[in-house]
């Protein structure tokens, strides 16, 4: 599979052209020598595009890095001083970077937000939560009722600690928006679905009075620890689907 063949085969489920409100550049944002020729044998999957998850993509022998967030966010930037460090990598390296942004947040099932959802056995699953006019959040209904610390146990990975629960709320909570990633301003959504409990990556404190005020709890998951669900997925579906060597990059930034 050539590097054009494998951005065509995440497209085909990603659909970027569905979200041409996004500005991040989703795809193939650094290719290799040959895109139509050289074959992949190898597919670093990452949350973040930087020097760190290049080198270590490279030293993995890798042969193209995913990532939910790249390098590129839709304006021109001269190729200096740290950029020149994360560009010069790849192109050292001959390890193309594909990247897909808001298409990974939104996508169900291999998103963050759905892969969330899942993870926590929501039913009765709708989208919400609007962002310049894409839909890309999740609602949904918890199995039973649970308290914020059960319900924030089920939500990260094994031995990973949410930025901050806000005990807001009811006591015990059965329904959940999701919006992952830095989105605390998307709590007026929530208040305005009558949700029970707003899960998001990072929460603003000028955001807490109005969850107080509204009676809602939060529970803030760490932008990267939300964001590390739909690279995962993705690369799950591409080792069971296309047999390709697969690894992931942690490289959490505690934020």
């Amino acid at each position: 599979m050539t590097l054009i063949e494998f951005d065509n085969y995440i497209n085909a489920f990603l659909r970027k052209e569905d979200f041409a409100a996004d500005i991040s550049l989703n795809g193939i944002q650094i290719q290799n020598s040959d895109p139509d020729g050289k074959q992949i044998k190898k597919i670093a999957f990452a949350v973040d595009a930087c020097e760190a998850t290049a080198k270590a993509a490279a030293q993995a022998g890798a042969d193209v890095l995913f990532v939910h967030h790249g390098l590129f966010w839709g304006h021109c930037q001269t190729i200096t001083g740290n950029f020149y460090k994360r560009i010069s990598t790849f192109i050292k390296s001959d390890l193309a970077l594909c990247a897909y942004h808001i298409p990974l947040d939104a996508n169900n099932p291999y998103g963050n937000n759905w892969g969330l959802a899942t993870r926590l056995g929501l039913t009765d699953c709708q989208m919400f939560g609007e962002w310049r006019g894409m839909t890309l959040g999740v609602k949904g209904k918890l199995a039973q009722p649970l308290t914020l610390d059960e319900l924030a146990a089920k939500l990260l990975r094994p031995g990973k600690e949410p930025s901050a629960i806000i005990k807001t709320g009811k006591q015990t909570v059965s329904t959940v928006g999701i919006i992952s990633g830095g989105a605390s301003d998307d709590i007026t959504a929530a208040v305005e679905a009558g949700l029970d409990c707003y899960i998001t990556g990072e929460f603003a404190h000028e955001d807490y009075h109005y969850a107080r005020e509204n009676a809602i709890n939060v529970i803030a998951g760490g932008h990267y620890e939300t964001e590390t669900v739909g690279v995962s997925l993705v690369m799950k579906k591409v080792e069971a689907e296309l047999g390709l060597e697969c690894v992931f990059i942690d490289e959490p930034t505690g934020l």
